[in-house]
């Protein structure tokens, strides 16, 4: 396929892009499926970084957002990050200073609340994948925030979704540590690094190396510790990512409130749920079925009677041993409807 065969079938899509990302104020999972497509909720691969050169960019109905032309005949869609930068997630409670700036209280935050991880103007990598070698939750009696990944010193650290740097410096027992804000208001930790490359305020799109592996602050070994947080709240990153297989489990993530306990570890008997969801839509599309051909048989089973003069509601009931009741039923009409002359009306 030419570049030109590209350019021609992405501007006749033009009319049907959106207008702007999508939103990320969903309260519950139920909610959002009643306007999230089920590929929403599908795992999704560390992305592989390509060498291919942009060629063309084409404008879309939104002024900050491009699709992006390759040389490889690939194509993909780029947002403007200062149009994300500038928005106003990035401004209230945001410093340089400390990890958690918000100070809110657990109650003052929802039960549930529906995060976009990923769309499709945004991408994701998996920041050091290998095997979680020491958990979210309590170790030694003190709460550990995240996970810990090893790695060598001076392995590339990713940035695992597109965000703006809030901090980047040494901070006590975190030794060097980079912590990103993205669009939904996730924040992530990348704490250990034996050096860091990005600096506050700038912005990083997924996958950028943001730092290299090391051992600074308290630690007993080259490791990665990474965080996920909302609001100031940390919660176990395998609810969101497979380390050992690099895959994101949700685009869209429903976060519990629950989570955001010191003892909510990730149980992978929670996929089971998803499982449920995706085999009650199929008995939901069995079910329509059915009913569908049901009345598909009674439509073709179905007789009618032309109205002539003298018809009644009460004489055709008797005529066609049914009741007025069932016309009524049958036609949507009530017992006081004027039957006109020469309209069909179902009897059976």
């Amino acid at each position: 396929m030419s570049a030109s065969t590209i350019v021609m079938a992405l501007v006749s899509m033009m009319n049907f892009l959106p207008a702007s990302a999508q939103d990320t104020t969903i309260r519950s999972k139920k909610q959002a499926e009643l306007i999230v497509p089920r590929p929403a909720f599908q795992p999704v691969q560390s992305m592989d970084p390509t060498m291919a050169a942009t060629i063309d960019t084409i404008d879309t109905a939104d002024p900050y957002i491009k699709i992006l032309l390759m040389e490889d005949y690939t194509w993909k869609y780029y947002k403007d990050p200062s149009y994300s930068a500038n928005s106003q997630i990035f401004v209230e409670n945001w410093t340089h200073e400390a990890p958690d700036p918000y100070r809110l209280s657990l109650e003052s935050l929802p039960d549930e609340i529906g995060l976009w991880i990923v769309d499709s103007l945004s991408g994701y990598r998996c920041p050091n994948q290998t095997d979680v070698y020491s958990k979210f939750g309590y170790r030694h009696r003190r709460r550990h925030q995240g996970v810990d990944l090893p790695l060598q010193t001076g392995t590339p650290v990713y940035a695992a979704f597109s965000g703006k740097v809030r901090l980047a410096k040494y901070y006590r027992g975190y030794g060097n540590l980079v912590v990103l804000r993205h669009e939904n208001g996730l924040e992530t930790f990348y704490g250990h690094l034996s050096k860091i490359i990005v600096s506050e305020d700038q912005w990083v799109d997924a996958g950028s190396i943001i730092g290299l592996g090391g051992s600074t602050g308290r630690s007993t070994g080259p490791h990665l510790h990474f965080e996920t947080r909302y609001k100031g709240y940390a919660f176990d990153p395998e609810w969101l990512i497979d380390f050992h297989s690099g895959v994101l489990r949700h685009r869209l993530f429903v976060l519990k409130k629950k989570y955001l306990n010191a003892s909510s570890n990730y149980v992978p008997e929670d996929e089971q749920e998803e499982i449920d969801i995706i085999e009650g839509d199929t008995q939901e599309r069995e079910e329509a079925a059915k009913k569908a051909e049901a009345e598909r048989k009674a439509a073709a089973a179905a007789q009618y009677h032309t109205i002539r003069q003298g018809d009644t509601l009460g004489a055709l009931a008797r005529k066609y041993h049914t009741s007025v009741r069932k016309l009524c039923q049958l036609n949507g009409i009530s017992e006081r409807t004027i039957l006109q002359l020469g309209r069909k009306l179902r009897v059976k």
